[in-house]
């Protein structure tokens, strides 16, 4: 099953529960702080929450934490799996 398919079939699956799924946004990486994409694409390069508060002069972990919280639901997402092509695909959504 694609991945397409898949998400339709969750989409139905939900609705017939009674709850409802958020389709993303292809403005949503737009709703991102320069930070918080900063943080998002850091991440999605498989960087620990560690390691990318190392890299941004020493920000705590619990921060990138905080960051990456706000981030998830602003892609319409909920894993860290996930950044990878939810930025990719808002990339390649804004190129000419």
């Amino acid at each position: 099953m694609g991945c397409a398919a898949w998400s339709d079939q969750a989409r139905r699956e939900l609705r017939a529960s009674g709850e409802a799924s958020r389709r993303r946004d292809l403005a949503a990486r737009d709703q991102l702080t320069a930070q918080e994409l900063q943080i998002a694409q850091l991440a999605a390069q498989g960087l620990s929450n560690r390691d990318i508060g190392q890299q941004l002069y020493l920000l705590s972990h619990r921060t990138i934490g905080t960051h990456l919280s706000r981030v998830f639901p602003k892609l319409g997402i909920t894993s860290r799996s996930d950044l990878r092509s939810a930025l990719s695909a808002r990339t390649a959504l804004r190129e000419p």
